[in-house]
């Protein structure tokens, strides 16, 4: 299919998706639901998540929240007989998006509000607002300007296009292809466009009378525009669940195919399936042991934000910075090694895997770049705001196959990365820039520490859980895959805080080997508990036969036929 077709196909997809949500309003409304929804959309259609995530999560999430008074008829919405999507990001500001260019500003003769895109770094940059999917509405963040005054960065609802194409006063021109993709994404500007009183969304933190008296009940304009996009926060979580979708499919496929693929093995004239080689388990178990250890970071950081209030906000804020970032990058791990792992059969879109890698990459950008939010979140932790650090482990020795003993050195590098950071931060500097250049690689560090510490005892616990004792062995085994191979890079530093002995040092590597042999015979088990259904996952490679596919009913090597 050419790119506008599969962009269309996203679309009709996302329209029969709707079709079948009995209450649209109450599915985003909640955020469990709407991570399970994108958990499963990862693993069909990349572009169809994106459009998902935008129109319900994003814009509907807003809407709903913005405009307590239901002034807006959103049945037009949940109906998806107009498309929502959203333009926050500026071509000139990126993450900055507090300080962006975009305007609204208030007309008290008429009551309206005329926005306008006052440079070329002020256009939108990259809004789903092409001609795919028909007609589209936005959520436009822009600068309320009320008598001359700068109210700060709010959300206006602004109509984009119908079928015949972009309203009077906006312009919109598509971006070139993403490899991978088909999101209709386009630059969009604005030409003094009038829009009227009811676009202004401010939420209950502000108020705006007719006659232009600006009210707000929040003092700072940067928080009043946090208000304005907290649906963010969700978003982070609903981009990972997709993200890992897409990594346990490649899962799947990938052990799959390595117990079907056969290959040369010593002293055998069949060949042997090449997942009987160790180096082929150690790295599809080791990838399938950091799928398990997201899967379980994910649900327990979906729990803490459904349960969230005011009073733990700022913690929740910094596990969700740190889950998304620490699942996406894990997520695009998990799918590379998973294509190499396959060969050239990898490569192939009817395969699967390499179509899922792109929407993670998206992923890895959206609702807040990886590398941003988690200096955001290491700052955070380090002047303790939202953040308490684990209380030290007591003094414990055994075999490195002891779980409590592996997460207890987790434990014990986070606290380490904590204090080399805010031993770095102390250094003394020139200006706030030098001293933060200091700490920040050091605090980058810290977060992906207590990502890994949350993952790791949300694994034990949900492990624990398991009644069935063969499977709760097949479980720890995974985890001590996922520690030994977690800890490995840092023990040098364990060792020297007294934490590993030389010989513990020694035996990591073996005992890697030696967990990985010990779960080699439920590889194919472990997968299919991910439970991506064949009809979803369609890849050739993760059946049996799979070579049917390339038969030739003309080759040679058909039996003749009589004339």
């Amino acid at each position: 299919m050419s790119l506008p077709e599969r962009s269309e196909l996203s679309y009709e997809r996302l329209r029969v998706l709707n079709a079948e949500i009995e209450d649209v309003g109450e599915l985003v409304a909640a955020t469990d639901r709407m991570i399970s929804l994108h958990e499963w959309s990862g693993v069909v259609d990349g572009t169809l998540t994106t459009l998902a995530t935008i129109h319900y999560n994003l814009f509907l999430g807003s809407l709903l929240h913005l405009d307590p008074g239901h002034s807006v008829d959103s049945t037009l919405f949940t109906r998806l007989q107009r498309y929502g999507t959203v333009l926050i990001t500026e071509l000139g500001y990126g993450n900055n998006v507090a300080e962006l260019e975009t305007t609204a500003a208030h007309q008290p003769d008429t009551d309206t509000f005329v926005l306008h895109t006052p440079s070329a770094a002020a256009q939108k940059f990259m809004p789903n607002t092409g001609s795919a999917g028909g007609g589209k509405s936005g959520l436009v963040a822009a600068r309320l300007i009320v008598h001359g005054q700068d109210c700060g960065v709010f959300l206006f609802l602004v109509p984009l296009r119908d079928e015949k194409g972009p309203l009077p006063g906006i312009r919109i021109r598509p971006l070139s292809e993403t490899p991978g993709s088909a999101v209709d994404h386009a630059i969009t500007s604005f030409d003094q466009v009038v829009l009227e009183r009811a676009a202004l969304l401010t939420g209950d933190h502000a108020r705006l009378t007719a006659e232009g008296a600006f009210h707000s009940t929040v003092n700072s304009r940067r928080r009043r525009f946090l208000r304005s996009i907290q649906r963010v926060t969700a978003g982070k979580l609903c981009l990972s669940a997709a993200a890992l979708g897409g990594a346990r499919a490649s899962l799947t496929i990938a052990v799959r195919y390595a117990h079907r693929r056969h290959t040369f093995a010593p002293a055998s004239r069949t060949g042997a399936p090449v997942f009987t080689y160790r180096c082929h388990q150690t790295r599809l178990l080791g990838a399938m042991a950091h799928a398990y250890a997201a899967t379980f970071l994910l649900r327990e950081a979906t729990r803490r934000c459904v349960a969230a209030n005011d009073t733990d906000s700022a913690a929740t804020e910094v596990l969700v910075a740190a889950t998304k970032g620490w699942i996406t990058w894990q997520a695009r791990d998990i799918v590379s090694e998973c294509r190499e792992r396959c060969g050239a059969q990898g490569l192939l879109s009817v395969n699967r895997i390499v179509d899922l890698l792109t929407p993670i990459e998206g992923a890895i950008t959206a609702e807040g770049d990886n590398l941003v939010i988690w200096s955001k979140a290491a700052a955070d932790m380090l002047i303790g705001r939202g953040y308490s650090p684990p209380a030290p482990p007591a003094a414990r020795t055994g075999p490195l196959t002891d779980c409590a003993l592996l997460l207890d050195l987790l434990v014990r590098h986070e606290l380490y990365c904590l204090q080399h950071a805010r031993d770095r931060l102390a250094q003394p500097s020139t200006d706030s820039m030098d001293r933060w250049n200091h700490a920040v690689n050091p605090a980058l560090d810290l977060v992906d520490a207590h990502a890994t510490r949350r993952a790791a005892q949300a694994f034990l616990v949900s492990a624990g859980r398991v009644n069935d004792s063969a499977t709760r062995s097949a479980l720890e085994q995974l985890f001590r895959l996922f520690a030994l191979q977690r800890l490995a890079p840092h023990a040098a530093v364990l060792l020297a805080g007294g934490h590993l002995t030389p010989e513990d040092v020694r035996g990591l590597a073996p005992a890697v080997d030696r967990v990985s042999a010990a779960l080699a015979p439920h590889a194919l088990a472990l997968v299919d508990a991910f439970a991506v259904p064949d009809d979803m996952l369609q890849a050739p490679i993760a059946t049996d036969h799979y070579d049917d596919l390339y038969d030739d009913p003309a080759g040679p090597w058909q039996p003749a036929t009589t004339a």
